[in-house]
Protein backbone atom coordinates (compact mmCIF):
# COMPACT_ATOMS: atom_id res chain seq x y z
CA UNK A 1 0.00 0.00 0.00
CA UNK A 2 1.29 3.46 -1.13
CA UNK A 3 1.83 6.37 1.21
CA UNK A 4 -0.31 8.16 -1.01
CA UNK A 5 -2.67 5.75 -1.19
CA UNK A 6 -3.11 5.06 2.61
CA UNK A 7 -3.27 8.58 3.37
CA UNK A 8 -5.96 8.89 1.87
CA UNK A 9 -7.94 7.24 3.92
CA UNK A 10 -6.37 6.68 7.34
CA UNK A 11 -3.89 9.35 9.02
CA UNK A 12 -2.26 10.71 12.22
CA UNK A 13 -4.92 11.33 14.70
CA UNK A 14 -3.65 12.67 17.79
CA UNK A 15 0.06 11.37 20.23
CA UNK A 16 -1.18 10.32 23.79
CA UNK A 17 1.80 9.77 26.10
CA UNK A 18 3.86 6.64 24.12
CA UNK A 19 0.24 6.14 22.29
CA UNK A 20 -0.66 7.03 18.80
CA UNK A 21 -4.13 6.99 17.30
CA UNK A 22 -4.98 7.03 14.26
CA UNK A 23 -8.16 7.88 12.54
CA UNK A 24 -9.47 6.02 9.95
CA UNK A 25 -12.15 7.28 7.17
CA UNK A 26 -14.78 4.74 6.60
CA UNK A 27 -17.06 6.75 3.83
CA UNK A 28 -17.86 4.76 1.28
CA UNK A 29 -14.95 5.34 -1.35
CA UNK A 30 -15.14 1.49 -4.34
CA UNK A 31 -11.02 3.16 -4.41
CA UNK A 32 -10.39 2.48 -1.06
CA UNK A 33 -12.60 -0.70 -0.55
CA UNK A 34 -10.70 -2.29 -3.48
CA UNK A 35 -7.55 -1.67 -2.31
CA UNK A 36 -8.11 -2.84 1.47
CA UNK A 37 -10.07 -5.39 0.46
CA UNK A 38 -6.79 -6.53 -1.78
CA UNK A 39 -4.76 -6.18 1.34
CA UNK A 40 -6.72 -8.71 3.72
CA UNK A 41 -5.58 -12.59 3.84
CA UNK A 42 -8.49 -15.17 2.55
CA UNK A 43 -9.28 -15.83 6.05
CA UNK A 44 -10.18 -12.10 6.25
CA UNK A 45 -11.96 -11.59 3.24
CA UNK A 46 -13.99 -14.32 4.45
CA UNK A 47 -14.86 -12.90 7.86
CA UNK A 48 -15.45 -9.98 5.06
CA UNK A 49 -17.83 -12.09 3.15
CA UNK A 50 -20.30 -13.25 6.08
CA UNK A 51 -21.30 -9.82 7.13
CA UNK A 52 -24.95 -8.90 6.06
CA UNK A 53 -24.79 -5.37 6.23
CA UNK A 54 -22.71 -3.43 3.50
CA UNK A 55 -21.51 -0.74 5.84
CA UNK A 56 -20.38 -3.51 8.97
CA UNK A 57 -18.43 -4.85 5.42
CA UNK A 58 -16.70 -1.73 4.72
CA UNK A 59 -15.99 -0.10 8.13
CA UNK A 60 -14.59 -4.33 8.93
CA UNK A 61 -12.00 -4.47 5.77
CA UNK A 62 -10.94 -0.74 5.90
CA UNK A 63 -10.08 -0.49 9.92
CA UNK A 64 -8.00 -3.85 9.27
CA UNK A 65 -6.21 -3.06 6.15
CA UNK A 66 -5.50 0.32 7.25
CA UNK A 67 -3.92 -1.48 10.75
CA UNK A 68 -2.06 -4.13 8.34
CA UNK A 69 -0.80 -0.93 6.85
CA UNK A 70 0.44 0.71 9.74
CA UNK A 71 1.90 -2.56 11.81
CA UNK A 72 3.90 -3.17 8.52
CA UNK A 73 5.33 0.46 8.65
CA UNK A 74 5.64 0.16 12.73
CA UNK A 75 7.85 -3.61 12.44
CA UNK A 76 9.24 -2.80 8.93
CA UNK A 77 7.74 -6.13 7.86
CA UNK A 78 5.72 -7.30 4.34
CA UNK A 79 2.10 -7.47 4.90
CA UNK A 80 2.06 -11.76 4.44
CA UNK A 81 4.14 -11.86 7.12
CA UNK A 82 1.23 -10.62 9.26
CA UNK A 83 -1.77 -12.96 10.96
CA UNK A 84 -4.01 -12.37 13.48
CA UNK A 85 -5.15 -14.14 16.53
CA UNK A 86 -7.59 -13.37 19.47
CA UNK A 87 -7.45 -14.13 23.15
CA UNK A 88 -9.96 -15.68 25.08
CA UNK A 89 -12.08 -12.12 25.22
CA UNK A 90 -11.23 -11.47 21.41
CA UNK A 91 -8.94 -9.40 21.55
CA UNK A 92 -6.97 -9.54 18.78
CA UNK A 93 -2.83 -10.03 18.49
CA UNK A 94 -0.34 -9.73 15.88
CA UNK A 95 1.82 -12.74 14.70
CA UNK A 96 4.73 -11.68 12.48
CA UNK A 97 5.85 -14.63 11.09
CA UNK A 98 3.87 -16.72 13.28
CA UNK A 99 5.61 -15.47 16.86
CA UNK A 100 3.40 -12.81 18.86
CA UNK A 101 4.42 -9.61 18.30
CA UNK A 102 4.48 -7.50 21.28
CA UNK A 103 2.92 -4.10 20.06
CA UNK A 104 -0.50 -3.12 21.74
CA UNK A 105 -3.09 -2.42 19.06
CA UNK A 106 -6.99 -2.00 19.86
CA UNK A 107 -9.54 -0.89 17.13
CA UNK A 108 -13.05 1.24 17.52
CA UNK A 109 -15.02 1.89 14.92
CA UNK A 110 -18.53 3.97 14.63
CA UNK A 111 -20.52 4.92 11.63
CA UNK A 112 -17.96 7.16 9.19
CA UNK A 113 -15.15 6.53 11.36
CA UNK A 114 -12.52 4.34 13.33
CA UNK A 115 -9.60 4.67 15.55
CA UNK A 116 -6.63 2.50 16.02
CA UNK A 117 -4.30 2.81 18.93
CA UNK A 118 -1.02 1.88 19.32
CA UNK A 119 2.11 1.61 21.28
CA UNK A 120 5.36 -0.58 21.85
CA UNK A 121 4.39 -1.47 25.32
CA UNK A 122 1.46 -1.71 28.06
CA UNK A 123 -2.53 -2.73 27.88
CA UNK A 124 -4.71 -0.25 25.78
CA UNK A 125 -8.18 0.45 24.42
CA UNK A 126 -9.26 2.70 22.56
CA UNK A 127 -13.45 3.61 21.84
CA UNK A 128 -15.27 5.93 19.26
CA UNK A 129 -19.40 6.57 18.93
CA UNK A 130 -21.18 9.11 16.60
CA UNK A 131 -23.17 10.58 18.81
CA UNK A 132 -26.60 8.85 17.64
CA UNK A 133 -29.11 9.75 20.52
CA UNK A 134 -30.27 6.65 22.29
CA UNK A 135 -34.67 6.16 22.89
CA UNK A 136 -33.43 4.04 25.95
CA UNK A 137 -31.04 6.17 27.15
CA UNK A 138 -32.14 6.59 30.73
CA UNK A 139 -32.52 2.62 30.85
CA UNK A 140 -28.19 2.55 29.67
CA UNK A 141 -27.23 5.22 32.61
CA UNK A 142 -29.00 3.24 35.18
CA UNK A 143 -27.38 0.15 34.20
CA UNK A 144 -24.08 1.62 33.15
CA UNK A 145 -23.14 4.46 35.20
CA UNK A 146 -22.39 4.67 38.54
CA UNK A 147 -24.49 6.89 41.35
CA UNK A 148 -22.31 10.09 40.94
CA UNK A 149 -21.72 9.76 37.22
CA UNK A 150 -25.74 9.14 37.17
CA UNK A 151 -26.32 12.47 38.98
CA UNK A 152 -23.87 14.23 36.99
CA UNK A 153 -25.89 13.40 33.88
CA UNK A 154 -29.22 13.86 35.92
CA UNK A 155 -27.80 17.86 36.05
CA UNK A 156 -27.26 17.71 32.48
CA UNK A 157 -29.71 18.82 29.39
CA UNK A 158 -30.17 18.38 26.11
CA UNK A 159 -27.07 18.00 23.74
CA UNK A 160 -25.02 18.60 26.85
CA UNK A 161 -26.32 15.63 28.37
CA UNK A 162 -26.10 13.97 25.10
CA UNK A 163 -22.07 14.78 25.09
CA UNK A 164 -21.45 14.21 28.37
CA UNK A 165 -23.46 10.43 28.19
CA UNK A 166 -20.89 9.64 25.15
CA UNK A 167 -17.68 10.73 27.10
CA UNK A 168 -18.50 8.81 29.99
CA UNK A 169 -19.68 5.67 27.87
CA UNK A 170 -16.27 5.79 25.54
CA UNK A 171 -13.91 6.48 28.63
CA UNK A 172 -15.97 3.22 30.14
CA UNK A 173 -15.54 1.19 27.11
CA UNK A 174 -12.13 1.88 26.32
CA UNK A 175 -11.01 0.92 30.33
CA UNK A 176 -12.86 -2.15 29.51
CA UNK A 177 -10.98 -2.81 26.52
CA UNK A 178 -7.67 -2.04 27.66
CA UNK A 179 -8.51 -4.38 30.43
CA UNK A 180 -8.92 -7.39 28.07
CA UNK A 181 -11.72 -8.99 29.94
CA UNK A 182 -14.65 -7.93 27.94
CA UNK A 183 -17.80 -7.14 29.89
CA UNK A 184 -16.44 -9.86 32.46
CA UNK A 185 -15.64 -6.45 33.72
CA UNK A 186 -18.81 -4.64 35.69
CA UNK A 187 -18.81 -1.16 33.86
CA UNK A 188 -20.69 -0.07 36.80
CA UNK A 189 -18.40 -1.06 39.33
CA UNK A 190 -15.72 1.47 38.93
CA UNK A 191 -16.24 5.46 37.97
CA UNK A 192 -14.98 7.81 35.63
CA UNK A 193 -12.45 9.52 37.36
CA UNK A 194 -13.82 12.69 39.12
CA UNK A 195 -11.58 15.44 37.29
CA UNK A 196 -12.80 13.75 33.79
CA UNK A 197 -16.80 13.85 35.14
CA UNK A 198 -16.30 17.62 35.82
CA UNK A 199 -14.41 18.27 32.55
CA UNK A 200 -11.06 17.66 32.44
CA UNK A 201 -9.94 15.83 29.07
CA UNK A 202 -7.44 13.46 31.04
CA UNK A 203 -6.86 11.44 34.13
CA UNK A 204 -4.94 8.94 35.72
CA UNK A 205 -7.56 5.93 37.16
CA UNK A 206 -6.95 2.55 38.91
CA UNK A 207 -9.85 -0.14 38.61
CA UNK A 208 -10.89 -1.92 41.62
CA UNK A 209 -9.86 -5.21 39.55
CA UNK A 210 -6.41 -4.54 39.17
CA UNK A 211 -5.48 -2.58 41.96
CA UNK A 212 -1.82 -2.53 40.94
CA UNK A 213 -1.84 -1.19 37.64
CA UNK A 214 -2.13 2.92 36.75
CA UNK A 215 -4.34 3.59 33.58
CA UNK A 216 -3.91 6.78 32.11
CA UNK A 217 -7.37 7.87 30.41
CA UNK A 218 -7.58 10.58 27.82
CA UNK A 219 -10.85 11.79 26.03
CA UNK A 220 -10.58 12.14 22.39
CA UNK A 221 -13.58 13.43 21.22
CA UNK A 222 -14.25 16.67 18.92
CA UNK A 223 -17.34 18.01 17.15
CA UNK A 224 -17.86 14.86 14.82
CA UNK A 225 -17.08 12.04 16.93
CA UNK A 226 -17.02 10.91 20.75
CA UNK A 227 -13.50 8.90 21.60
CA UNK A 228 -11.53 7.67 24.70
CA UNK A 229 -7.99 5.72 25.44
CA UNK A 230 -7.06 4.33 28.06
CA UNK A 231 -2.85 3.04 28.40
CA UNK A 232 -1.57 1.25 30.87
CA UNK A 233 1.04 3.12 32.80
CA UNK A 234 4.72 1.31 33.42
Amino acid sequence: MSASAAACWYRNFKIVGAATVVHVDLKEDAAHEALAQSWLDERERERSRRFVFEGSRRRFALCRAALRGILCSWLGCENDQLKFESTEHGKPVALLDGAPDPISFNVSHSGEHGLIALAHEGRLGVDVEERVVHRNMDLLIQGVFAESEQERLAMARGNEKTRLFFKLWTIKEALIKAHGSGFALNVSEFEVPPDMLNGATKSAVRLPQLPRVTWHVEDLGNDSFAAAIAHELP
